[in-house]
């Protein structure tokens, strides 16, 4: 056994050192500004229901692209992850390669829009936005990058409108719903979604990320913690930190009869896989999805394992597909240093080259 060396003068050391930083910190955090929530400045272009539709804008000595990137997030966060903090921007650096970036902000649901379907998302609000920029901008088509839920989201409006896609990129996004490594989609097989739904209404998104929390209750819930220690006497560190925090437990509920569809036809019917997928009266195919198609996906990611995203090869009716796989997680694929430098510059890059 390997003798373990404390020393009274650095055990002292330490605990002086670690007060220090407690002291500081609780200065830091009082005096804290408003936590902002996306850091890019934009205009809203569009509004219905509880939708906004934004237009970032272009940064001066750019010349945008003449198709524009309309950027479908999931329901389950709020978008601002992709402009979390001015040095770790997704959109900062799709603006830099010159594409001409469009977000969708699908707002807060309450119980008026417990009714709302994946038909009403998909052909409804998602077309809306589309032809929306196909009228004001006078283009045919528009180019798509959907991100975890709002990949699938993308993936089914470019299987039924292929005439309205210029070229599609997914970001961690499930296509395969039951790889053996898929924790989330193993707890919710058993899960009475119509019980849930018809008690509940609107799912609660507190308790939707509590779920998420849950996967990895050490790293997320504990440690995250205790190394927040060493940053708290750095006012610029706390300040991300706490803008982290804020777009963690800034959780959305989610209109009741979506979740439905979207739990069932997906994680428990894995409806990409075995079909079945129904909006209105058009089955969903992926062999419509014959545009272009950048498949992005996160080599550690605990929510979307790269075996959930690699599938999206055989099943499109793409002829030009391209994976491209990043060394870190779910997060980080947006706010890393890396991925600042790797995957964003890769997206415009391939956006540009196929206009």
């Amino acid at each position: 056994m390997i003798p373990i060396d404390i020393r009274p003068d650095k055990l002292a050391e330490e605990m002086f050192d670690y007060s220090r930083k407690l002291g500081q910190g609780m200065e830091n955090l009082l005096n804290a500004e408003a936590i902002d929530t996306g850091v890019s400045p934009k205009q809203p272009v569009y509004k219905e229901d509880k939708l906004v539709l934004y237009r970032y804008d272009t940064p001066e000595g750019v010349t945008p692209s003449a198709v524009p990137l309309l950027i479908v997030y999931a329901l389950v966060n709020r978008p601002y992850m992709t402009d979390i903090q001015e040095d770790r921007s997704t959109i900062k650096g799709l603006l830099a390669t010159g594409q001409d970036v469009y977000l969708i902000d699908w707002g807060y649901p309450d119980q008026a829009d417990r009714s709302i379907t994946l038909d009403d998302y998909i052909n409804g609000y998602i077309d809306s936005c589309v032809d929306h920029l196909r009228e004001q901008l006078g283009v045919e088509k528009v180019n798509l990058l959907g991100i975890c839920q709002g990949g699938v989201f993308s993936l089914m409006y470019a299987a039924l409108h292929p005439d309205k896609v210029n070229n599609l990129v997914t970001m961690v996004t499930p296509v395969d719903f039951k790889t053996p490594d898929n924790l989330l989609s193993a707890w919710i097989q058993n899960v009475d979604i119509d019980l849930a739904v018809d008690t509940m209404g609107n799912i609660p998104g507190e308790l939707l990320n509590w779920t998420f929390l849950t996967l990895k209750p050490y790293s997320l819930m504990g440690q995250k913690y205790v190394n927040m220690v060493d940053m708290l006497d750095d006012p610029a560190k706390v300040k991300n930190f706490l803008r982290m925090e804020k777009w963690i437990f800034d959780s959305p509920d989610q209109a009741g009869e979506t979740f439905r569809q979207f739990t069932k036809d997906f994680y428990q019917h894995n409806g990409f896989i075995n079909g079945g997928v129904w909006l209105g009266d058009q089955e969903v195919s992926l062999k419509n999805v014959t545009c272009p198609v950048l498949n992005i996906y996160a080599l550690q990611d605990h929510l979307v394992p790269p075996d959930a995203s690699r599938p999206l090869k055989g099943l499109s009716g793409s002829k030009d597909y391209t994976e491209l796989a990043f060394p870190g997680g779910h997060i980080g694929i947006y706010v890393s240093g890396k991925a600042q430098k790797e995957v964003t510059p890769a997206i415009g890059k391939w956006l540009n080259e196929r206009l």
